[in-house]
């Protein structure tokens, strides 16, 4: 049988692309659900009541389960079960989460019992964000189990051809998921009068990407029938065992690539979730369209640089040395937010800042990622996968929590803060549902800590390249086989 079948369905352009696309497809709407409220965070005091401390808290719940181990879980999952059954798994978990969330910042919540009850502990923080963070965990075990299940899934479909390109163009469309919610989240609020009104077209959305995934299951039962793995979802999944966890935790790179990673998104994701109102801030006050207008972009430099960067990474190499860069890029960026924005009110800055941020984005993920597979076991790859993103998460949960707390901590004398807020109470008490009032904080604290994650990442990722040309782990080669690109060679003479 396995003679008969000269061409698999991966070798195959037209299905390995398509299969890329469909898998991509779910964590595009995945990606809008996470900042949805991102570009309305300055409407959440007015409308449900949340100051930058209960966001913060909501922001970090997402992550919150993962910390505690279910990553750990979702690794032993994806390598006994499969991508199949996981990433049906981890888009079901999604659904239903954001299906929570919805109702708790819902009008159909506010007036129950359920938040009546929530009301009488931890009275700081509003019903409503207390039934949306329980929401928001559980949508973060789907999100982050499909993160890691995608990035095992295009390593089997793309294992000796673009693998960088194919990560690099998942991740990208994923974020420009960031650049659509920027654009249309503040025109859906501010024309339903309600910031349910984006939650709720998310969550559609990400049913429809559950949908997507199911579409792809088809393709690849095919791709294992043809493997002779009909009975089996992944190739040598039985030989996994509980206690290869151990070889995973004991490897020295894998600690130095899951750090440099924390350190890395530690200063991008937390920072998405603020970004559009440090614009706001440092601007002169802008409204929050305009701020977000701005801040879509931010994904856009990463989707224009990934066709060039992922074909260079995959026939050239020189990954290790793409991440010092992209750590370069993100401490200048981060400098700028802190130092020179708040001075120049420039929004050319500010576009051409994001653009390049975003760039950086681009770099380090297109190289850290199919650097993996070239440091771990195939048949565990999925949970170094996930084990990894368990680390990440732990900064991920943390640091949301710091920058809200800095935030009401630096700002809690800060006259035209407090002013702002007791207007807001104030047209309250007169009966005014949504006050239409602007939060001047000053974020040049939060820009600062940022920078200093990048700074470490930049001395982490030095010391990987370093560790790379004395171990010879293969992270500066080409992901595509020489054997290959020397078939492409001749293939070109040929044709010329």
């Amino acid at each position: 049988m396995t003679q008969e079948i000269k061409v698999l369905l991966k070798d195959k352009a037209w299905a390995r692309w398509t299969a890329l696309v469909l898998v991509a497809l779910m964590m595009f709407f995945a990606y809008m659900f996470v900042d949805v409220m991102g570009p309305i965070k300055s409407l959440l005091l007015p409308d449900l009541g949340w100051n930058s401390t209960a966001y913060g808290t909501y922001r970090a719940s997402e992550y919150f389960l993962n910390v505690c181990g279910f990553l750990i879980v979702a690794g032993f999952i994806l390598d006994k079960m499969g991508i199949r059954f996981t990433g049906v798994l981890s888009a079901s978990l999604m659904v239903i989460g954001a299906g929570i969330k919805l109702y708790g910042i819902s009008d159909l919540f506010a007036g129950s019992a359920l938040a009546e009850w929530l009301d009488t502990w931890w009275v700081s923080m509003p019903a409503s964000a207390k039934m949306a963070s329980l929401g928001f965990m559980i949508f973060g075990c789907g999100c982050e189990m499909a993160g890691t299940t995608v990035s095992k899934t295009i390593a089997k479909w793309f294992k000796g051809k673009e693998m960088a390109l194919a990560m690099g163009l998942e991740m990208a469309i994923a974020r420009i998921g960031v650049f659509v919610i920027f654009s249309i989240s503040p025109m859906i609020a501010e024309s339903m009068g309600s910031v349910v009104a984006p939650v709720a077209f998310c969550t559609v959305l990400l049913l429809i990407g559950l949908i997507c995934y199911c579409i792809f299951c088809v393709l690849d039962t095919k791709l294992d029938r043809q493997l002779g793995a009909a009975a089996s979802d992944e190739e040598g999944e039985e030989e996994f065992k509980a206690s290869d966890i151990k070889k995973i935790f004991s490897s020295h790179i894998f600690w130095v690539v899951a750090l440099l990673c924390v350190l890395y998104y530690s200063a991008i994701f937390p920072f998405q979730a603020y970004g559009a109102e440090m614009l706001q801030c440092n601007l002169d006050g802008i409204s929050a369209q305009q701020a977000s207008d701005i801040f879509r972009w931010f994904p856009v430099g990463a989707a224009i640089i990934t066709i060039f960067l992922g074909n260079f990474l995959d026939r050239k190499g020189k990954g290790a040395t793409m991440l010092i860069l992209g750590a370069i890029l993100l401490i200048a960026c981060h400098l700028i937010f802190a130092l020179l924005l708040p001075v120049t009110h420039s929004e050319v800055l500010a576009y051409s800042t994001i653009i390049v941020l975003g760039i950086s984005f681009a770099l380090v993920p297109a190289a850290l990622w199919p650097s993996v597979p070239k440091i771990i076991e195939e048949k565990v790859l999925g949970s170094a996968y996930c084990l990894i993103f368990w680390v990440q998460n732990i900064g991920l949960c943390l640091v949301p929590l710091l920058i809200g707390a800095v935030l009401d901590s630096v700002n809690a004398t800060n006259p035209g803060v407090v002013a702002a807020k007791n207007q807001i109470e104030a047209m309250k008490a007169a009966g005014v549902d949504n006050p239409d009032v602007f939060i001047p904080y000053n974020y040049t604290i939060p820009m600062l800590i940022f920078a200093c994650f990048g700074v470490l990442a930049l001395l982490l990722a030095i010391y990987l390249k370093a560790l790379d040309k004395r171990k010879h782990y293969g992270l500066e080669a080409p992901n595509i086989k020489a054997s290959v690109l020397a078939e492409e060679a001749e293939v070109e003479s040929a044709e010329e």
